[in-house]
């Protein structure tokens, strides 16, 4: 006898939650935050073979592409901070609530938003 079950929640009953977006996008981000850290590595590197090389760096952060990854790059940092501060009060038992979690999560969210405008408008960002 063959049932028709689902053998785990269906993506068509399967209802989204703040953390479940927040858990997500922590992983992703902290596969994106590898990739740019070796970007950044690169990018200082570029310093020791003179200006010709940084020049192209220059341009390219200076271009509206250029600053989308910089202002990507400056979020994906932020987030993956606010939900490992979010972790850390998990690990010491804090935080299970699903009312806190739910909480957190969205402070998580609006906070990466708010940090990287705050950031990226700082007067250090704006000159490269």
């Amino acid at each position: 006898m063959k049932e028709n079950n689902p053998l785990s929640p269906h993506i068509q009953i399967y209802n989204w939650h703040v953390s479940s977006l927040v858990s997500i996008s922590h992983r992703i981000t902290g596969i994106v935050n590898y990739f740019l850290l070796i970007f950044i590595c690169i990018w200082a590197s570029s310093l020791f073979f003179g200006e010709g090389a940084y020049e192209i760096f220059k341009l390219f952060l200076n271009s509206v592409i250029g600053k989308f990854f910089i202002i990507s790059l400056i979020w994906s940092y932020t987030f993956q901070i606010l939900s490992e501060v979010r972790h850390w009060f998990w690990d010491i038992g804090l935080g299970f609530e699903l009312k806190t979690t739910k909480i957190t999560g969205l402070l998580v969210i609006f906070g990466s938003f708010l940090l990287t405008i705050l950031i990226y408008s700082s007067k250090g960002f704006l000159q490269l």
